[in-house]
């Protein structure tokens, strides 16, 4: 069970898309990583589709890296999401952290924040639609990058971040971060003070990550953990990742998605022209 001071289910969401997407390169020489495709779908697509499930109203959208692609697609995909863009001037510089703060003045309201490279199931959101949240998953061999640690004692608190490594303390109990976060206006204040701090001693080439490791550690962030089925989601940063997600969702479509994909598949190369099939 879920302990919330918030009852009012959140609708503006934040997107992460300004970076290049060097890892997926060369699929990403000509297009933003978030139009890659996942099974003839845009992962863009993917993530507008489970807004509209979850009734969001705003998209706020960080561009930088070919910018007029995906504000191409939000005009024609959007449907009745009112959608705003903050450019990045330094996309090509600066990691996740430094997209964050560019929003820092922007939002008011409560807020679900999301990375462009991320793929999952509609029904994984549900559980994340209010403040204060962050997704996770078990943990499984290829998995790689932050883990948070949760108190035994009291579910779904979290207690740390472990930024590239696991817990030391083998009695923990870890969970890879998704990337989906959820923020109340009372914890979205502090942490763009925290980011403000950040950028003045010049550190906006790191990842918010950090950030948020320092006001776990200090007491000065709170977060609950929303499991996400391992099989339900899955992050896109190399052309073998795309492959893999494929042929992961492939396997909880609809028996004719299957189909159809398998059969497109079979031709050995994808619409992007560049993903075989024996990668």
């Amino acid at each position: 069970m879920y302990k919330t001071k918030h009852n009012k289910q959140i609708t503006t969401a934040l997107l992460l898309a300004a970076g290049i997407g060097h890892r997926l390169q060369p699929l990403t020489n000509n297009m933003p990583k978030c139009l890659t495709k996942v099974n003839e779908k845009e992962i863009l697509a993917h993530l507008v589709h489970n807004l509209h499930q979850h009734n969001f109203r705003h998209l706020i959208v960080v561009v930088g890296h070919l910018e007029q692609s995906i504000r191409q697609f939000l005009d024609d995909n959007a449907g009745n999401l009112t959608v705003e863009y903050i450019v990045s001037p330094k996309y090509r510089t600066t990691n996740n952290l430094y997209s964050l703060w560019m929003v820092r003045n922007k939002i008011k309201v409560p807020f679900l924040l999301l990375e462009s490279d991320l793929v999952f199931a509609p029904s994984q959101l549900k559980n994340m639609l209010y403040p204060d949240r962050i997704a996770v998953s078990h943990i499984l061999p290829w998995m790689n990058g932050t883990t948070i640690t949760v108190d035994p004692d009291i579910p779904h608190n979290v207690t740390a971040f472990n930024l590239d490594a696991f817990s030391a303390n083998t009695d923990d109990i870890s969970y890879k971060t998704v990337n989906i976060y959820s923020f109340s206006r009372q914890s979205w204040k502090r942490i763009a003070k925290r980011l403000d701090y950040f950028i003045s001693v010049g550190r906006e080439n790191d990842y918010y990550e950090t950030v948020f490791a320092e006001m776990i550690a200090d007491g000065s962030l709170n977060f609950q953990s929303v499991l996400f089925e391992k099989e339900l989601w899955y992050e896109i940063d190399t052309v073998e990742d795309l492959y893999e997600c494929e042929q992961n969702f492939i396997n909880q479509a609809l028996p004719e998605l299957k189909q159809k994909v398998t059969q497109a598949n079979e031709t050995t190369i994808t619409d992007q022209g560049k993903l075989y099939k024996n990668l």
